[in-house]
Parts: structure tokens; sequence; C-alpha cells
């Protein structure tokens, strides 16, 4: 008698939404809550099986989804519909499944993407709601925000980026308010140099007005972000709006390739990571 034949695994590709706040960022770590192991966890616990599921990214401690994206293969015959509701009612309420189908078996939530967009959210009222606090950069200072935009306009283009990124997170100075002293983050350039070089397609400041006050949000599309870059990025450019950095000084900042060249790292809760960008043909699934 001969064993039937498993059917071949499905890879499928989830869109998730979630509130950093309570977790350690995206990837697994031992006693740590993060977004990757409860997804593993709610999986095990829907289909028996606990792929690791792959990122676009691995968004840090406190920071927040609107699109994160995770591929993992299946054996588990389970239709796409049914594994979203399935799994958004045993994930906490912190997480949840917008999108769910399955792809071509070469598609991967990292190796794919073509870009990401990140958008960082600052509130500029003297006081910050308390609902709203884990959302924002609280950071009420006079602003230049014609400075801001002329400042994020020259991070476009194909540039080394190693003034803004950051190896090690414990090294990350974390701050409460503006009144941050500058990061004391430090890189070893023989090990970044040649791996630093990232393409802005568009970097902006944008100013809302929302019920609970006014918002500068600054958005970001890029090839791809160094650790900490998006953060590192906004620091450097609130200095420049405060008047403490002169614009000019951007040119020079890139081409020193030291965190030390640079202002300090944002807080984490005012960070977004918006989307994702894919080639279709790797999203299309001829089995489907």
């Amino acid at each position: 008698m001969s064993d039937l034949a498993q059917p071949a695994p499905r890879t499928f590709k989830l869109t998730l939404a979630y509130d950093g706040a309570d977790f350690s960022g995206w990837q697994i770590q031992p006693g740590e809550p993060t977004i990757q192991g409860e997804l593993q966890a709610a999986l095990g616990r829907v289909t028996g099986e606990s792929p690791l599921p792959q990122g676009s990214g691995r968004t840090d401690a406190g920071v927040h989804a609107l699109a994160q994206v995770a591929s993992f293969e299946l054996q588990a015959n389970i239709p796409h519909e049914n594994l979203l509701r399935a799994l958004n009612r045993t994930l906490p309420s912190a997480i949840r499944i917008i999108h769910s189908r399955t792809v071509r078996s070469t598609f991967h939530a990292r190796h794919s993407a073509l870009a990401k967009t990140y958008e960082y959210r600052v509130f500029r009222e003297t006081i910050c709601p308390p609902f709203l606090a884990r959302y924002v950069y609280a950071c009420p200072w006079p602003m230049d925000v014609d400075a801001l935009q002329r400042s994020a306009h020259l991070f476009e283009g194909r540039h080394n980026f190693l003034s803004f990124a950051a190896t090690d997170p414990d090294l990350t100075t974390r701050t409460a308010d503006c009144q941050h002293e500058r990061a004391q983050d430090t890189i070893e350039p023989t090990a970044l140099s040649q791996t630093a070089i990232r393409t802005i397609y568009s970097s902006t400041w944008e100013q809302k007005e929302t019920e609970a006050g006014a918002l500068l949000v600054y958005r970001v599309r890029g090839s791809g972000f160094l650790h900490h870059m998006v953060r590192n990025l906004v620091g450097t450019m609130l200095d420049i709006g405060r008047g403490r950095i002169p614009v000019d000084e951007i040119p020079k900042i890139l081409a020193a390739r030291s965190r030390s060249a640079a202002g300090p790292t944002a807080p984490a809760q005012g960070l977004f990571l918006h989307s994702v960008e894919y080639p279709t043909q790797e999203e299309n699934d001829p089995t489907a």
C-alpha cells in the first residue's frame, strides 16, 4: 500500500495592520511579544503548522504598520479567505490581517519587494491628547516648514545613507519630547559602506489639520531603508526645522558617511510602515 501523495505546499501572502506600541518589533525575540511571533503562533492554532512568516521588513519596537506584508508556505488545504477570518479570530486585537491571497512559490515578502513607503507623524499642538500619544511624536516647538520641505527633497535620488543608519538597536537614544540629545549610535564604516546605498523616489512633508490638532506628516518612498534610517532622517530634518542645522548641511552629512554627522533619532511611536510594492508577475498564482 502506497502513501497518499501530499498536496504541494502553497505560498501565502498576508497584508497586516498593527499597533506596535505594546510589541518588541516584528522579529521574534525570546520572552518578548512580537508581531512575527504572534502570527506564527496563530498559524499554529489555526492550521496545525507553524511556518516562520517572512516580513517585508523588521519594524522596530513601538513602530506601527498600515500594510506590512508577510509570506510563508502552508501544506493545509485552507482557502485564503478562510485563513484571514480564522487568524483574525485568534490574533490579538492590535494585529489584523487585512488581506490574504495565494501567490507564486517564488514570492518572498522581503526579497521580492520593489519599493516601500514609510510615514512619520509629528503632532504640533502644545498638549498631545493621551489617546493620540502612542501614534505621534509630540513636538510643539516653532518649526520652519519650508526648511523641512527643502531638506526632504535633498534626500531624493541615489545616495549612500550610512550617516543615517544604526547597527545596534540597544545604542539608540530613547526620547520623550523634542528636547532629545544627539543619538550616540556608532557605525563601522567598513561594514556598511558598500551596502548603505539606497534610492529615494520621493521625500516630502505635508501639513494636516485633524480633529485632535495640527500634524506634520513626512512620507518617504524608496527602494529600501537601513536600520533606523527613516527615524534618523526625521530627527535630522526636525533639527533643521528648528534652526539647529542649516539646510545646506545635508549634502555634507551624506558625504560624511558617519552617524555622528547627522541629527538625533526620532522616537519610534510616530513611524508607520505605509505600504510595500511588488512585481505583478510574482503575485499572480497560476493555481488560483
